[in-house]
């Protein structure tokens, strides 16, 4: 780790403690940040105590580990395809995602202690479909072709947009309800069992994404040359697909049908600091838990008390950024 890479992971560090820390001391129920430091050691009163433990904190730590996953998965994607403008989100992942859960919707009622369950599970396996049906047709002359894959991609979103908005019509006041806040982006697995579930997603893939790192690179160069070098570059592929699509289908399944972090994200970080995996990726991680988190509590500032959803708030960011490198790349 040389020293720049290191001051910037302090840097963002610090950033991603204020937004924290800002983000715990805000809502309905006022909370000064001494206030806040002296309940997170022990020494608040009853209330302050159970308002922060019990729903602002596995909110805020959600949304950490959920921008954080996404950024990881749009780094893998953009590495294992050589598109830059890859994403979870716009390659059609989320919206194969969010298809399989208004499906499951369709069967089972929209219950919290019964989606921590069930609800990745759909949600992984819908999303893995759909990037396998966006890789085979993005195929061209032996290699992924990303203007293709993102026309697809788009496409695929699209479709399966009008399809689940098709099937919600048939649905309870309830499930039009939740399908409606989970489409716009809006955490709403905010309790402690599916903090519990995101850790153990990210505990389970970051080691294997950070081993892999050197195959990442090697995949980000020409085909030849990885071939060159012994490496089973479809095998290799999958695999990281396999991973990518964990990573961000477990993620949407549990803060929303949320778009641009994996794109922004790593775009930022290799700007700060080049394009090696090794480098890059710990600070495209943080960046991502900053961009979510300052997502989600500029949405409860903007628009109270309802809010606005973190989702949307990304898509006014990253929307016109995508437009730019889709300018560049075109």
């Amino acid at each position: 780790m040389n020293k720049k890479q290191t001051i910037l992971i302090i840097s963002l560090a610090m950033m991603l403690l204020v937004v924290m820390s800002f983000s715990m001391t805000i809502g309905e129920f006022k909370m000064s940040p001494l206030a806040f430091f002296k309940t997170l050691f022990g020494f608040g009163d009853n209330m302050q105590t159970m308002i922060l433990y019990e729903f602002r904190m596995p909110k805020m730590l959600v949304t950490i580990l959920c921008g954080a996953a996404l950024s990881l998965a749009g780094a893998i994607l953009q590495s294992i395809t050589k598109n830059p403008l890859a994403d979870p989100g716009i390659v059609g992942i989320n919206a194969g995602s969010g298809l399989f859960v208004v499906l499951l919707l369709l069967f089972i009622p929209a219950d919290s202690n019964t989606f921590i369950y069930i609800l990745p599970m759909a949600s992984l396996l819908g999303g893995f479909i759909t990037a396998l049906f966006v890789f085979f047709l993005s195929y061209k002359h032996g290699e992924i072709n990303p203007v293709r894959m993102i026309l697809i991609g788009v496409g695929l979103s699209t479709a399966f947009s009008g399809l689940m908005l098709m099937i919600t019509t048939t649905f309870r006041k309830e499930q039009v309800a939740f399908i409606s806040e989970w489409l716009a982006g809006s955490i709403w697995g905010d309790t402690w069992p599916f903090v519990i579930v995101i850790s153990i997603c990210m505990l389970i893939v970051l080691p294997l994404v950070f081993y892999k790192a050197t195959i990442l690179n090697i995949l980000n160069t020409h085909e030849h040359v990885s071939t060159g070098i012994g490496v089973h570059v479809a095998k290799e592929r999958l695999i990281l697909l396999i991973l990518s699509v964990f990573l961000s289908a477990s993620a949407v399944s549990i803060c929303g049908a949320i778009g641009f972090i994996g794109l922004l994200a790593p775009h930022i970080a290799k700007g700060l600091v080049g394009p090696k995996h090794q480098t890059y990726l710990p600070i495209s991680l943080l960046l991502g838990s900053i961009l979510l988190s300052l997502s989600e509590v500029l949405g409860r500032v903007v628009l109270q008390p309802n809010g606005i959803p973190a989702g949307i708030i990304v898509s006014i960011i990253g929307a016109p950024y995508f437009l730019y490198l889709m300018k560049k790349a075109v």
